[in-house]
């Protein structure tokens, strides 16, 4: 494209979606993968693993998309976006950035973890889902970096049944806000601890990682009016998302 921003035969990575893209111009043609549609990877649908474990190239398993959206993985501290598919099919050491392919031959998934004692499969496995690939993918070709929004607060990841019901909430919903840092969007909107996060404009809040991930798919600047469930009640209040890429040296040296 005409408005690409790369130089030829360049890496582009983002850490916080474990995503890399390696650009490469004047390459003679060659067979490629069609990129299917995440959103259409039902719980329940079948798909194959095509990757390389334990060195042995081309090796393919299968399975099926046993949960979506899983966030609950723990992969290093660099990563911060996660939506991941989880699937059965046997993938182990060395299948990483493999495809996960739907029964049509597309493409739906990059495997990239497993959850195991012992580091072999155990019949949980993460994929990145396409769709979040090719946003990455594209903001990267055309500006050369990830423009993320961000609010400025630490979320609990561990809201549990009884936390909820201390709260007044009649079961676990939305992201539990731990501690709101001065001075960022979410402390100038007046977020505070202790408040659930219950909906950001007319979408839902599933959980923290839902929120996170929602957020850093906004653009800084735009305002977006959130339901806040605060001693007992519902509230609405309003924040301009902000600037990730310019406010994450900050936490970082926080930390």
């Amino acid at each position: 494209a005409d408005n690409r921003v790369f130089h030829p035969t360049q890496v582009l990575a983002d850490p916080e979606t474990d995503i890399a893209l390696l650009v490469l111009d004047q390459v003679a043609s060659m067979p490629t993968a069609t990129l299917g549609n995440s959103d259409h990877a039902k719980v329940g649908r079948w798909v194959l693993a095509i990757g390389s474990p334990f060195g042995l190239n081309q090796s393919v398993t299968h399975g099926i998309i046993s949960a979506r959206d899983r966030g609950q993985v723990s992969l290093g501290n660099t990563i911060r976006i996660k939506e991941f598919l989880q699937t059965d099919a046997a993938i182990n050491p060395g299948s990483s950035g493999g495809p996960l392919v739907d029964l049509s031959g597309e493409v739906i998934g990059i495997n990239t973890a497993i959850a195991s004692h012992n580091g072999s499969n155990s019949g949980v496995a993460f994929s990145i889902p396409i769709n979040l690939v090719k946003r990455v993918m594209n903001q990267m070709l055309t500006q050369g970096a990830i423009q993320r929004g961000y609010l400025g607060m630490q979320l609990s990841p561990g809201f549990e049944p009884n936390d909820a019901v201390k709260l007044g909430l009649e079961k676990v919903q939305g992201a539990l806000v731990e501690k709101v840092y001065p001075e960022t969007p979410a402390a100038i909107a007046g977020l505070q601890p202790n408040d659930v996060i219950l909906q950001v404009e007319n979408v839902t809040i599933r959980n923290e990682n839902h929120l996170i991930n929602l957020v850093s798919g906004l653009p800084a600047g735009q305002r977006i009016r959130m339901q806040i469930w605060r001693d007992r009640a519902t509230i609405t209040l309003d924040a301009v998302v902000g600037d990730w890429s310019k406010a994450q040296g900050r936490f970082k040296a926080e930390q």
